[in-house]
């Protein structure tokens, strides 16, 4: 391992770097890996926030910093960050671009990447204490739409968000991307086991509506006309849909009303529109 001081000095506190497989740096290597980086975070309590948009997001939310990673021309961008590693303990490292993307998989175009303690997952109970609108989402294993329908859910007065035991990690770094670090705004949680949760669900007071295509569906129109005061909506997996247990589980199956030929919508953009069309009205 090789460090020096780089071109031009450094703020205090700052790390030069010239080796991209450092050890002090494994939380950012392969980060492009999928399949290595589902265990890695979890096991390590980690995750990736990319941006700076983002790790500010992530620091309103009362999360913690790992250690920073910067490329050279953003260092003097942002030395409220760079306070807040300080205030935290965390390290900071400074790379070139090229030293950045071996040691990451990607290019840094972004300027920053955190590397954030990963926080504890509150229970089902707390997380939908008082929600009136709850999405649940099943087995939707494109980190990509998981971060859009956190952000649709933020958007469109989703209080609280559950994922399955099966579903892509909303923290992952393209998740929480995509949704524009609304993982964070949104309270979630995984719920586990299911389907057994929506007995859960309905014991939290919520009726549980399946969006589905099934033969005794009723129309989004229709549930949004009469919605529940207190609504958990099912999305499912973007392949199968919902599983036939959930289903039959639920108080009511409801589908969007298609046009043109076409019998369904990517589930990212499904929930947008159901999320707008039971959204609760008034106090």
């Amino acid at each position: 391992m090789r460090w020096g001081q780089g071109e031009g000095s450094l703020p205090d506190g700052c790390t030069w770097v010239q080796d991209p497989r450092a050890e002090e740096l494994r939380d950012y290597f392969s980060l492009t890996d999928v399949a290595l980086r589902r265990v890695v975070e979890p096991e390590r309590g980690l995750y990736m926030a990319e941006s700076e948009k983002v790790i500010r997001r992530a620091l309103g939310a009362g999360h913690r910093l790992r250690s920073l990673l910067m490329t050279p021309r953003w260092v003097e961008e942002w030395p409220d960050l760079l306070a807040v590693a300080h205030e935290q303990g965390a390290p900071i490292y400074v790379a070139e671009p090229t030293v950045a993307e071996a040691m990451t998989g990607f290019h840094l175009h972004r300027g920053v990447l955190a590397a954030m303690h990963r926080p504890e997952l509150p229970s089902v109970g707390e997380v939908v204490a008082g929600a009136r609108r709850v999405a649940v989402l099943e087995d939707i294993v494109d980190h990509t739409n998981v971060g859009a329908a956190f952000r649709s859910a933020a958007a469109l007065g989703v209080d609280a968000v559950l994922v399955t035991p099966r579903c892509a990690d909303p923290l992952y770094r393209r998740s929480v991307r995509v949704s524009m670090g609304t993982v964070f705004q949104v309270p979630w949680t995984r719920i586990d086991p299911w389907p057994d949760g929506v007995e859960v669900l309905r014991a939290q007071g919520l009726a549980v509506a399946a969006l589905a295509l099934a033969e005794d569906a009723v129309t989004l129109d229709h549930l949004e006309a009469a919605p529940p005061g207190r609504l958990a909506l099912v999305l499912g997996t973007e392949g199968d849909g919902l599983g036939r247990k959930t289903v039959e589980a639920a108080d009511l199956v409801v589908k969007i009303p298609m046009g043109g030929g076409v019998d369904s919508l990517n589930v990212a953009a499904a929930s947008a529109v159901a999320f707008w069309a039971v959204r609760a009205r008034g106090g």
